[in-house]
C-alpha cells in the first residue's frame, strides 16, 4: 500500500477541495482505498448513536453513465445561463466572482465527463426529511454530513481527489430505483472519487472572515 501524504491536520484540513479536472480518468482507483476510506467516515460522529449511514459504492459503468446522465441533466437546468447565475453575485467583490466562474467551469468540466470518473460513492442515511421541521433535519443531515467529510479527508490522504455533488437529487427516485434504494433511505450526495493529477493542492480562496463572523448578534 502507498504511504499516506504527508500532511499535517491543518494542512490536510485547508487543502481537500473539490476537485474535478485534476480527477486521473484513466486510472482506476483500488478497492481497499475506498474501503479504508468508509472505516474512517463510520468513526464520525452520530446523532443518539444511530449509525444510520450507508455507503454506496458504484463501479458499474453502465450505472456510472445512467447517473451521470442524470446528473448532467439537472447541471443544465441549474448552469445553462452561467451568466445568470454570476449575475446574482455582489458586485463589490470581485475576487469571489472570479473565483465563482472557475467553479461553475470546473463544474462544466465535471459534467462532461463525470461517467468516466471510476468510483461514485453516494453516501445515504435511514430516514427523510421531506417535510420535517427544522430540528429533525438537523439532526439526519448532522448524522450523515460529517462522515461524509471524513471521507474526503481520508481520500485526499491517500492520494484520492473527491467533490461533494448533489444535483443528480433534482431526480433522487430515478438514481434510487437505477440503484435499488430503499424508500426509507435518502441519499445525501454524489462523490466522484478517482486517484489526482499530483498532490499538491493549496487553500481555496475564501471571502474576508469579518463578512461571516457575527458576535452576539448577526
Amino acid at each position: 500500500m502507498p504511504p499516506l501524504l504527508d500532511l499535517g491536520p491543518d494542512e490536510l484540513l485547508s487543502t481537500t477541495r473539490s476537485v474535478r479536472k485534476r480527477l486521473d480518468l484513466a486510472r482506476d482507483v483500488e478497492p481497499h482505498l475506498v474501503q479504508e476510506c468508509i472505516e474512517l467516515a463510520a468513526q464520525a460522529p452520530t446523532g443518539s448513536n444511530a449509525q444510520g449511514w450507508h455507503f454506496l459504492v458504484v463501479r458499474d459503468a453502465p450505472k456510472r453513465a445512467a447517473l451521470a446522465g442524470l446528473y448532467a441533466e439537472a447541471f443544465d437546468m441549474f448552469y445553462g445561463d452561467p451568466e445568470a447565475r454570476l449575475s446574482g453575485l455582489p458586485a463589490d467583490d470581485p475576487e469571489h466572482r472570479a473565483a465563482t466562474e472557475r467553479v461553475i467551469r470546473s463544474a462544466a468540466y465535471l459534467a462532461e465527463h463525470l461517467a468516466e470518473v471510476p468510483v461514485h460513492v453516494i453516501p445515504c442515511i435511514e430516514g427523510r426529511t421531506d417535510r420535517a421541521p427544522v430540528a429533525m433535519q438537523a439532526a439526519i443531515w448532522g448524522s450523515l454530513l460529517p462522515a461524509v467529510w471524513s471521507f474526503q479527508l481520508a481520500a485526499r490522504a491517500r492520494g484520492l481527489g473527491t467533490t461533494l455533488t448533489t444535483l443528480h437529487l433534482v431526480f433522487e427516485q430515478k438514481a434510487a430505483e437505477l440503484l435499488g434504494v430503499p424508500d426509507h433511505v435518502m441519499q445525501g450526495a454524489l462523490i466522484p472519487v478517482a486517484h489526482t493529477l499530483g498532490t499538491d493542492f493549496k487553500p481555496g480562496a475564501r471571502r474576508d472572515l469579518s463578512r461571516i463572523v457575527h458576535h452576539d448578534a448577526w
